[in-house]
C-alpha cells in the first residue's frame, strides 16, 4: 500500500488545530508530527484543514439514486456506487446506508432490503468509503423478525434501528394527498393498501415483544440499537431497559434531555442545522447543539449537509469547529463501536479530508483518503514529488 505524506496546513490534532504532517502507512496514521518527511505520495496542504473523515450514522440519500421518480427504478449497483461518489466528494469516509425495512412493498419493501444488504456486502471492496448496513425496522413489520434476527446472527447487520411510522400511516389515510403518494409508492391498487393496512395494524399487539426479542438479539451479537423519532422520555426510558441506547431525532427537548442525562446519544439531523430548522417542524438541531443535548449530527437525506453543518456551527459561535467536528466524526464513530477512527493520532484508521475553508460557509473537500488510499483530490496539482530522505521530526 503507497504510503502518505501531508504536509503544509493544519490539522485537527485533539481539540486544536495545529500546523502538522501526517504520515500515512498501511492503512493507518503513522505519525503526526511538526516536520516534514518522506513519502511515496506527498500532498501539499498548504491553506487546508485536515481533519478526520465523517462518520454518517444515518443516510438514506441513496435512495434518490435508486428511485429518482416514483415508478422509476435503476440498479442497485449503480445506485450505490453514484452514492460512493457523492459520500466521499463530501467527506464522508464511513457510511452507514440507512435501509428501511417496512412491511410496505416497493422501495422499502422486502425485495429492496434482501437487494440492498447483498449489494453492499459485495460491492465493498470497490468502493472508497467504508460502507456499511444500518438496518431500520418498521416495527410492524413483524414477518420480518425471524431474517433479520438471523442477519444479525451471522455479523450481517452493523446497527439496527426500530422506527414506528404506523401512526402516521394511520394519519394520513384520511389525507387524500398524502394516501395517494402512499399508494403510488407500494406499487399496490387502492383497494390492496387498504387491506394491507388494515392487516398490519391488527397485529398491533404483538409489536412490543418483538422489539424486545430483536433488541435481545443485537445485544448479544453486540450491535449498537437505535429508537427513532422518541415521544417522550418514558419513551426513551422504555428503550434505554433494552440496551437500545441511541435515540433518533427525539422530537422534543424534553426527551432529549432525558436521554442525555441518562448517558444515551441523541442523533439530529445536519439538513436540520443547515436549513436553520427541522422540514418537520420538530426540534432545532443547532438548538440541540447549542443546549449540549445533541451528540451526533447525520446527513439524513442529504450527503453534503455534515460538512456544511459543522462549520455552520462555529462561524455562528455556537460550537468550536473541533467540537463541532466531533459531531459528525468522533462521536458517532463511538457510537458504533469504531474506536479506530474519529481522530487523527497515530495508530488511527488513516480517514482523512483536507478541506479549503476560506469561505467558512462554503466548506469544500479538496481530497479524501480512505483506509490509506488517496481517493477523491480536486486539485491535483497538490500532488508533490517524493522527498529525497526521511528527516528526523518531532511529534506535534
Amino acid at each position: 500500500m503507497t504510503d502518505i505524506l501531508i504536509e503544509g496546513g493544519e490539522a485537527l490534532v485533539g481539540n486544536d488545530l495545529v500546523d502538522a504532517s501526517i504520515h500515512v502507512e498501511d492503512g493507518r496514521i503513522a505519525q503526526v508530527s511538526s516536520g516534514s518527511g518522506a513519502a511515496s505520495l506527498r500532498l501539499n496542504s498548504n491553506g487546508l484543514i485536515a481533519l478526520p473523515g465523517i462518520v454518517d450514522i444515518h443516510g438514506d440519500a441513496f435512495e434518490r439514486q435508486m428511485m429518482p421518480r416514483p415508478g422509476v427504478d435503476f440498479p442497485v449497483d449503480v445506485a450505490l456506487v453514484d452514492s460512493d461518489r457523492q459520500a466521499i466528494a463530501n467527506g464522508i469516509t464511513t457510511v452507514f446506508h440507512a435501509t428501511t425495512w417496512s412491511w410496505e412493498p416497493g422501495l422499502r419493501g422486502t425485495e429492496n432490503a434482501h437487494r440492498l444488504l447483498d449489494a453492499i456486502e459485495g460491492m465493498r471492496p470497490r468502493l472508497a468509503a467504508d460502507t456499511r448496513f444500518h438496518l431500520r425496522q418498521e416495527t410492524f413489520n413483524l414477518d420480518a423478525e425471524p431474517t433479520i434476527a438471523e442477519w444479525m446472527a451471522a455479523g450481517r447487520v452493523d446497527l439496527l434501528a426500530f422506527n414506528d411510522h404506523m401512526h402516521m400511516t394511520a394519519a394520513s389515510m384520511n389525507n387524500p394527498k398524502k394516501r395517494a403518494r402512499m399508494v403510488e409508492r407500494s406499487g399496490l391498487t387502492e383497494s390492496e393498501f387498504d387491506t394491507l393496512v388494515e392487516r398490519v395494524m391488527a397485529r398491533a399487539n404483538d409489536v412490543p415483544d418483538s422489539i424486545a426479542r430483536l433488541a435481545s438479539t443485537g445485544r448479544d451479537h453486540g450491535i449498537p440499537l437505535l429508537s427513532h423519532d422518541d415521544e417522550s422520555p418514558d419513551q426513551r426510558a422504555g428503550f434505554r431497559t433494552m440496551g437500545i441506547d441511541i435515540a433518533e431525532f427525539p422530537i422534543n427537548e424534553e426527551t432529549a434531555r432525558a436521554a442525555i442525562e441518562a448517558g444515551d446519544f441523541t442523533v439530529f439531523g445536519a439538513p436540520n442545522v443547515v436549513r436553520g430548522g427541522s422540514h418537520t417542524g420538530w426540534t432545532s438541531a443547532a438548538d440541540m447543539v447549542s443546549k449540549g443535548l445533541c451528540s451526533i449530527l447525520a446527513s439524513d437525506y442529504y450527503y453534503p449537509a455534515p460538512l456544511l453543518a459543522a462549520f455552520l456551527l462555529a462561524a455562528d459561535n455556537i460550537l468550536p469547529l473541533p467540537q463541532a467536528w466531533a459531531l459528525i466524526s468522533g462521536a458517532p464513530a463511538a457510537a458504533t463501536g469504531l474506536r479506530d477512527r474519529g481522530q487523527i493520532a497515530a495508530g488511527k484508521r488513516a480517514d482523512i479530508i483536507l478541506v479549503d475553508a476560506q469561505d467558512p460557509l462554503r466548506p469544500r473537500v479538496v481530497a479524501a483518503i480512505a483506509g490509506g488510499h488517496l481517493v477523491h483530490l480536486t486539485e491535483p496539482q497538490r500532488l508533490l514529488s517524493a522527498a529525497p530522505a526521511l528527516r528526523r521530526v518531532e511529534p506535534a
